[in-house]
């Protein structure tokens, strides 16, 4: 009697298919993440600042210390406009910021003007709105905005659903050197509020 062989290929093929799936779905996650990696860098590490020109005030975004309110005032101190604007959404104050933005809020002179303003909401919309009722007020066409490197083109977006006057946008000069963990969370930070003024645009 000769002996049969059965050869039982059912479980060897659905376990093929699950590795072939998972070994797509890995492929999909780090493509995806690759894309966005890079996509991060063209949009938020790399330089995307205008060149100076005069405008009519100096906006400078909250966010943080880190020169930016001087660098504001030494724009105006060498005559490329005549008001500067800084946000001012830190409050309450450790003693160290209370220095700092006293300081800076009491540097207006005879030829500069400086305004210290809180914005309602404390974001860059709230910022952006603000600009806008003052340059109606005043008849500005255009603002030089400071903030930092990798917020320039969200706050671009932001100031154009915003506003209507020209914006020069500047980065703080200061290093921006991170570990990659500190830039993975930049660029999330950057793309959520990328998605977040989309949805919700400017009612000025």
């Amino acid at each position: 009697m000769r002996a049969t062989t059965v050869l039982v290929r059912g479980p060897n093929r659905r376990r093929r298919r699950r590795q072939t799936l998972l070994a797509a779905a890995v492929c999909l996650v780090l493509t995806l993440a690759l894309a966005v990696g890079v996509l991060g860098y063209q949009l938020f590490t790399r330089d995307h600042q205008d060149p100076l020109r005069p405008a009519d005030a100096i906006v400078v975004l909250g966010g943080e210390h880190d020169g930016r309110e001087d660098y504001g005032l030494e724009l105006a101190a060498d005559g490329y406009a005549d008001t500067v604007l800084i946000s001012d959404p830190y409050r309450p104050y450790k003693r160290s910021e209370q220095d700092l933005m006293n300081r800076v809020c009491d540097a207006g002179t005879d030829s500069i003007e400086v305004i210290c303003f809180e914005p309602h909401p404390s974001t860059t919309r709230g910022e952006a709105m603000f600009v806008q009722h003052m340059a109606t007020a005043r008849g500005w066409r255009s603002v030089i905005v400071v903030s930092w490197r990798y917020h320039l083109v969200r706050a671009r977006y932001i100031f154009g659903q915003c506003s209507d006057r020209e914006v020069v946008m500047r980065s703080v000069p200061r290093s921006y050197a991170q570990s990659w963990r500190d830039w993975a969370y930049t660029y999330a930070y950057q793309y959520g509020g990328l998605m977040k003024a989309t949805a919700l645009g400017c009612d000025t």
